[in-house]
């Protein structure tokens, strides 16, 4: 069908109110012809439209196609945002994604409250979606590809071309002779997406003509299953015990049949902002952490993630950064100090019971990790104990012990983080005494 301005109009009618719509403004054909849709109808929108091009510096024209992109802008007046991004991968990563993800995590940051993202997918970049989760092993979820609507970052993210066809959008450029930047790494057909656009797709088309359209709905279809899966996997991980610090009970997952134990750890995981898993991956989960005997912390990590085991519970996190626990760091006692290894920061706060305010002034404070052998008199205890008994005592996983900061004065130590003040560091003098508070 051919693209229209006034369709297009009644599609941003559609998306939810905000005060701007961000355009990705690559230069591209697609994106070009998008924003140009939008600029001969911004006199009927209520929101601002502002364009936004990431500059991933990796081809040797990106300076050239960002000084194209600000100049039509200018010429429109349209506002515009050029990121600058390092897109480079590591061995072992896939250019594509990597390049992906850095862009929309930037873009991301940008946005406001409500904002809501524009792109220029259309139906050729959904079949193509589509038939790369396919020959990954995708399921429903990967298979849904991309919806026209979805929440992102602070607002929301939508693809207003989705029902067009890379067909009608160029068709649409060559009416209103358009001039756009041609990217060439396009026909490069050592990436999985050239290849199946140069090579397989139109084979296809030859014989499945509407293919697009066939695909998108099939994507559709599998949209609506996964919806389902996501409800059943909701009412499921309501009832398998979650904690305070987002971690499961091993017992309430293993009494689930594998396929709801995997949706519901998948929802746990995305929940918690995490990458999810692949099948080898939860597969792991399901044979060796659910039956790993209790006094063993296995771990199941993937790009980002580690997902852990300590005694009846399961834990998911961001990959724990390395930690020199030798390090010793000064601290004047009163402005806020970084932690290394993102462990967040401390400050120091008064409080009713704490550490004599009076010795914190006059003393050397220094912050260390636990390297073994330390131990502590907790306020209102008897006996002092060492770190690791306490730690067990408190339930605290093994993983956090070394990365707690321990607290000195004058070389003795007079704090646990912020849950143990050491009795000999102590005071009732709620007007004179301090605790340190932990942002982690």
């Amino acid at each position: 069908m051919a693209f229209l301005p006034g369709q297009l109009l009644q599609t941003i009618s559609d998306l939810p109110t905000c005060n701007r719509l961000l355009v990705a403004y690559s230069g591209g054909m697609d994106s070009h012809v998008l924003l140009h849709g939008l600029i001969g109808i911004r006199n009927q929108l209520s929101a601002e439209i502002h364009a936004v091009h990431v500059n991933h510096g990796l081809q040797s024209h990106a300076q050239q196609w960002t000084e194209q992109c600000s100049k039509f802008c200018k010429q429109n007046a349209i506002p515009i945002t050029v990121l600058e991004i390092d897109a480079s991968s590591e061995k072992g990563e896939s250019p594509e994604a990597v390049a992906r993800a850095r862009r929309y995590q930037a873009i991301s940051e940008l946005m406001q409250e409500g904002d809501i993202l524009l792109t220029a997918h259309h139906s050729d970049d959904q079949a193509e979606t589509v038939l790369l989760q396919l020959l990954r092993g995708s399921g429903p979820s990967g298979l849904a590809a991309m919806p026209m609507i979805n929440g992102f970052g602070p607002g929301f993210h939508a693809r207003p071309l989705i029902a067009y066809s890379r067909a009608d959008l160029t068709e649409y450029a060559n009416q209103h002779q358009l001039k756009w930047v041609e990217d060439f790494s396009n026909s490069d057909i050592s990436f999985d997406r050239n290849f199946l656009r140069q090579n397989i797709i139109p084979l296809l088309k030859e014989r499945w003509p509407s293919l697009d359209r066939t695909i998108s709905r099939s994507a559709s279809h599998c949209a609506e299953a996964q919806q389902l899966i996501n409800d059943a996997a909701r009412i499921d991980l309501e009832n398998v015990d979650i904690d305070a610090d987002n971690s499961i009970s091993i017992d309430a997952l293993s009494a689930l049949p594998p396929p709801r134990a995997r949706a519901v750890i998948r929802t746990w995981v995305k929940d918690a902002g995490l990458q999810l898993p692949d099948t080898t991956r939860l597969d792991r989960v399901l044979l060796e952490m659910l039956t790993a005997r209790e006094d063993r912390n296995p771990v199941v990590e993937w790009p980002g993630v580690e997902l852990r085991r300590y005694r009846d519970r399961l834990f998911v996190m961001s990959a724990l950064k390395p930690l020199d626990r030798d390090v010793e760091l000064e601290w004047d006692g009163v402005s806020e100090l970084t932690l290394p290894s993102g462990l967040g920061t401390i400050s120091v706060e008064k409080s009713e019971h704490g550490i004599p305010a009076d010795r914190w002034e006059r003393g050397e404070i220094t912050v260390s990790f636990r390297t073994g052998g330390e131990r502590c008199k907790p306020i209102g205890r008897e006996g002092s104990k060492s770190l690791k008994n306490l730690f067990q005592e408190q339930g605290i996983p093994p993983w956090q012990r070394d990365r707690i900061p321990l607290i000195n004065i004058d070389g003795r130590l007079a704090a646990v983080g912020d849950i143990w003040v050491c009795n000999e560091s102590s005071s009732n003098h709620s007007k004179d005494a301090v605790r340190v508070r932990w942002n982690k």
